[in-house]
C-alpha cells in the first residue's frame, strides 16, 4: 500500500513539474512542442494558413495591435488593415465554443492568400476564471467595485508574465474569454506598466470602439457602407455637429466641448495612465492624489469658461443628493459590447440607494454623506486618521495628494473604510438613477464609463462637488507671500500673443471638420478605411513673446502661463479669489535666462497641457503603420490640442493672460534615467514612470488664497509676472484641415 502511494506521488510530482517546466520554457522554445528526456508533449493547432504563408515574427512587440484590431472578433479571424495576418492558435486556446467546430473553422477561414502566419507558442494559462465571470456581452465599469477587481486581476496577471513571448501569448488566450472592453482596458494598463511595452503607443480607443464617440445611427450607416461600397468609393460618413439635442436644451451650447472626442479620450487616457487599484507598482506614481485633483480642477475651470463665452453661469456643485438633478442627458450611443443602447437620463430624475444584486453593488445615499462630512472635518481639523487609528497630517506639500487618494478611494487610501468610496460611487449613482435595483435589466449610463463620462452634464456638476472639497483644503492652506512668489532680480518687463496673420493679443476660434478612420472598430464587416467626419472647435496657432529681464546670474528659470475669463456671468469684473479658480493652464517650461534682457518665443503648438492634433485626427493603430504617421504614435496622454483655446464670441471674448517666471533651482525635480523618447502633456498626465516635472504645488500660483492685500488679480503681480488682456474672437465658419471652407452638413 505505502510503496503504491509513493509511486502515485512520485508520478504527481513528474507531473507537475512537467507542466511548471512546460510554463517557463514555452516562451524559449522554437518548436510546437516540449520535449524533455525523450518526452515530446504535443500541441494541436488550429492552422488556417496553407504551406506557402509567410511567417511573423512572434516576438515583435507591435503583434500587440492585433489584439485591438476589431475587438469582438476572434482571432481565428484573418487581422490586420488587408485580413492577410492569420493567428495560427494552439486548439486548447479556443473557447470552449470553438473548440468543439475546428473543422469547421479550418474549412470556412483557411486558404487566405499571400497570408502571414503568426504562430502563437503554448504556455500553461494562470487561472482567469474570476475575471472571466462577467460576460462578454455585459457592460463593464472600472466605477464599479466588483468590475474594478476583475480588471485588476486581470491586469496583475498580464503584467506578471515573466517575458513579453508569455505575456503575448496569455493576451491571445484572454482575448477571446474576457469581456472585450475589460480586456483593452486590462491589457492597455499592462501595457503601460510593463518594461518591454512601455514605449508602444497605445491605439487611440476612438478607433477600437468608435461606438463611443459617435451617433449610434452613424455607426449602423459606418456598417452599411462597409458592405455595400467597395473601399475606393466609401464616403466620409457626417456626425452633425447637434445630434444629441436641440437648442430648446440650454445645456446644449456646449455639447462641443462635452462631447468632442479628444477631450473624452483624454479622461480614458488618463485613468489608463492612473489606475486606482492594483499592486503598488500599477498604482502608486508620483503625486498621484494631487494629480486626480489638479486634472479634474483644470477640466472644471475649462468648463466653466467655456460656459460664460456661451452666456451661461459657472456650474452648480451637485451638493443635496436627494433633490431632482435638473440637467437630463439623452446621449444617443449605442455600446458594442452590449449590442444595447446607452440608457439616458430624464430632467428632473431623482439620485437614489442602488442595490444591483448581480453587480455586487450597494450604494446607499446615507453613506455618501457620511463619507462626506469625515472628510470636511478632517480637512477643518488638519489631520486625517489612517486605517491604524493613528493621526496624520495634512501638511502644506502632501496634504492634497493624502485627500486626493482618499476621495477617488484608490488603493493608497490610508484609511477607505472609514472614509469610503465617495468619488467613484458618486458616479455609480448617477450612472444607475434610471434604474436601481436592476429591476428593469438596464445597465448604466455614460457618466458611469471613463470614456464617455465626460459628455454628461451632470459630470461636471459632480466634479464641481468634488473640486470644493479639495478647494476646502487647499483655502485654509498659509497663503503665498510676496517673497514666495517672487523671483530676485527677475522681470518680466514685456508679454504679447501673435496669432497667425492677425492682430496682436487676439485668438481666433472657428469650426474645423476631421475625419477619423472607424474601420478596426467595426467588426464582422469588410476591409479597408470607413471614415466618419466630426465637426470640432480649433484655434488659429499662436506664439506668446515674453521680454524678461535678468539683473543676475545666468539662472534657469520656469515659464508659467495661465488665462482667465475677465468678467463673470453679469459682465461685471470678478474678485481674485474667485478668478483664480478658472485659470487654464496654457502652458509651462523650462527657459535658461541670460544676465540682461530675454526674448523668449513659445508655440502654442509646444504647449506642455496638449497632444498634437494628429493624435486625435489620425490612424495611430500601428497595425500596417506607415513612416509619415510614426511621429503622430499616441504616447502618454494629454489635453487635445484643437480645445486649447476656449471658444471666443464673435465680438470677442475678454479674457487676462497671465506670465510668471519662477525660480527654476527651486522647482526642478531630480529625475531617474529614461529611455522614453514621448513627448507627453506632463501639465495634466505627469511623466511616465517618472517624478512630476515641477516641485511647485499644481496650480501654483493659483493654488490658494490670495495674501489679503491682493483683492484684484493686478494687486496680486509681482515683477516676474506680467498681465495682458485678450479677446478671444469666434468665426462661425467651418474649415478643413488645410484651412479650406468645407460644407461638414
Amino acid at each position: 500500500m505505502e510503496l503504491r502511494l509513493l509511486v502515485v506521488w512520485g508520478l504527481l510530482w513528474l507531473d507537475g513539474w512537467l507542466v511548471q517546466a512546460q510554463t517557463f520554457s514555452s516562451s524559449n522554445s522554437e518548436s510546437s512542442s516540449f520535449s524533455w528526456s525523450g518526452l515530446n508533449i504535443p500541441h494541436n493547432f488550429l492552422n488556417l494558413t496553407g504551406p506557402k504563408s509567410n511567417p511573423i515574427s512572434f516576438s515583435n512587440p507591435k503583434n500587440l495591435y492585433l489584439m485591438f484590431d476589431r475587438p469582438t472578433e476572434p482571432l481565428f479571424v484573418p487581422k490586420g488593415k488587408d485580413s492577410k495576418i492569420v493567428f495560427k492558435l494552439p486548439t486548447d486556446y479556443l473557447p470552449s465554443r470553438f473548440q468543439s467546430a475546428v473543422s469547421e473553422l479550418i474549412n470556412r477561414w483557411s486558404g487566405v492568400k499571400n497570408a502571414q502566419e503568426l504562430e502563437v507558442k503554448p504556455i500553461k494559462p494562470p487561472d482567469i476564471s474570476f475575471p472571466q465571470s462577467l460576460g462578454r456581452q455585459e457592460s463593464f465599469s472600472p466605477f464599479i467595485p466588483h468590475h474594478r477587481r476583475m480588471a485588476t486581476h486581470l491586469t496583475e496577471t498580464l503584467v506578471g508574465m515573466r517575458s513579453f513571448e508569455d505575456f503575448f501569448s496569455m493576451s491571445v488566450y484572454c482575448h477571446d474569454r474576457i469581456n472585450p472592453y475589460m480586456y483593452a482596458y486590462a491589457l492597455s494598463i499592462a501595457m503601460i506598466n510593463r518594461k518591454d511595452t512601455q514605449n508602444l503607443p497605445l491605439p487611440p480607443l476612438s478607433e477600437v470602439f468608435p461606438d463611443r464617440f459617435m451617433d449610434s445611427a452613424v455607426y449602423a450607416r459606418c456598417r452599411r457602407e462597409a458592405n455595400v461600397v467597395g473601399e475606393g468609393s466609401r464616403r466620409p460618413i457626417v456626425i452633425p455637429r447637434d445630434y444629441t439635442a436641440s437648442d430648446l436644451e440650454i445645456e446644449h451650447r456646449i455639447a462641443y466641448f462635452r462631447e468632442d472626442m479628444g477631450v473624452n479620450l483624454m479622461h480614458w487616457q488618463w485613468h489608463l495612465v492612473y489606475p486606482n487599484t492594483g499592486s503598488i507598482d500599477l498604482v502608486n506614481k508620483n503625486r498621484r492624489g494631487e494629480l486626480f485633483f489638479y486634472f479634474h480642477h483644470q477640466v472644471l475651470a475649462r468648463y466653466n469658461f467655456e460656459r460664460l463665452s456661451n452666456k451661461l453661469g459657472r456650474v452648480k456643485r451637485l451638493l443635496n443628493w436627494r433633490e431632482p438633478v435638473e440637467e437630463g442627458y439623452f446621449p444617443k450611443l449605442d455600446n458594442v459590447v452590449s449590442s444595447r443602447v446607452w440608457p439616458q437620463r430624464h430632467s428632473g430624475a431623482f439620485l437614489r440607494d442602488v442595490n444591483r444584486v448581480l453587480q455586487r453593488l450597494k450604494v446607499d445615499i446615507q453613506d455618501m454623506e457620511r463619507w462626506r462630512d469625515r472628510l470636511y472635518e478632517a480637512i477643518h481639523s488638519g489631520a486625517i486618521i489612517n486605517s491604524r487609528n493613528e493621526i496624520v497630517q495634512l501638511t502644506e506639500f502632501e496634504g492634497i495628494d493624502i485627500l486626493g487618494n482618499l476621495l477617488e478611494a484608490s488603493a493608497l487610501s490610508l484609511n477607505p473604510n472609514y472614509y469610503g468610496d465617495l468619488h467613484n460611487f458618486g458616479h455609480v449613482l448617477m450612472g444607475y438613477c434610471h434604474d436601481p435595483d436592476g429591476r428593469h435589466l438596464e445597465s448604466f449610463g455614460v457618466v458611469a464609463d471613463f470614456a464617455t463620462a465626460m459628455r454628461d452634464p451632470i459630470f461636471y456638476r459632480w466634479h464641481a462637488f468634488v473640486n470644493g472639497i479639495f478647494l476646502e483644503h487647499k483655502n485654509l492652506l498659509p497663503r503665498y507671500t510676496v517673497q514666495r512668489l517672487g523671483f530676485d532680480k527677475v522681470r518680466v518687463t514685456g508679454v504679447e500673443v501673435i496669432a497667425k496673420e492677425s492682430e496682436r493679443n487676439t485668438l481666433f476660434t472657428f469650426w474645423q471638420c476631421s475625419d477619423v478612420d472607424t474601420s478596426r472598430g467595426i467588426d464582422f464587416a469588410p476591409r479597408g478605411s470607413v471614415f466618419v467626419r466630426f465637426t470640432h472647435l480649433q484655434h488659429l496657432p499662436f506664439v506668446t513673446r515674453i521680454l524678461i529681464e535678468n539683473n543676475g546670474a545666468p539662472r534657469l528659470g520656469t515659464v508659467r502661463i495661465f488665462m482667465a475669463p475677465k468678467f463673470d456671468e453679469r459682465g461685471l469684473s470678478m474678485l481674485f479669489e474667485d478668478q483664480k479658480d478658472l485659470f487654464i493652464e496654457i502652458d509651462k517650461f523650462a527657459v535658461q535666462l541670460n544676465s540682461g534682457r530675454n526674448i523668449i518665443r513659445r508655440s502654442s503648438e509646444e504647449s506642455s497641457v496638449t497632444i498634437p492634433y494628429q493624435r486625435s485626427f489620425r490612424n495611430l493603430t500601428g497595425v500596417g503603420d506607415k513612416p509619415e504617421e510614426a511621429s503622430y504614435t499616441f504616447c502618454g496622454c494629454g489635453w487635445p490640442q484643437h480645445m486649447l483655446i476656449p471658444k471666443g464670441q464673435a465680438d470677442g471674448l475678454p479674457a487676462e493672460y497671465f506670465v510668471m517666471v519662477s525660480d527654476g533651482a527651486q522647482d526642478k525635480v531630480d529625475q531617474p534615467p529614461s529611455d522614453n523618447t514621448c513627448r507627453p502633456a506632463h501639465s495634466y498626465c505627469g511623466i511616465q514612470n517618472r517624478n512630476y516635472p515641477d516641485r511647485r504645488n499644481m496650480g501654483y500660483p493659483f493654488d490658494r488664497m490670495p495674501r489679503v492685500d491682493a483683492s484684484t488679480l493686478r494687486e496680486f503681480l509681482t515683477p516676474n509676472m506680467g498681465l495682458i488682456d485678450v479677446n478671444i474672437v469666434h468665426h462661425e465658419i467651418t474649415l478643413d484641415h488645410k484651412g479650406q471652407p468645407m460644407d461638414c452638413t
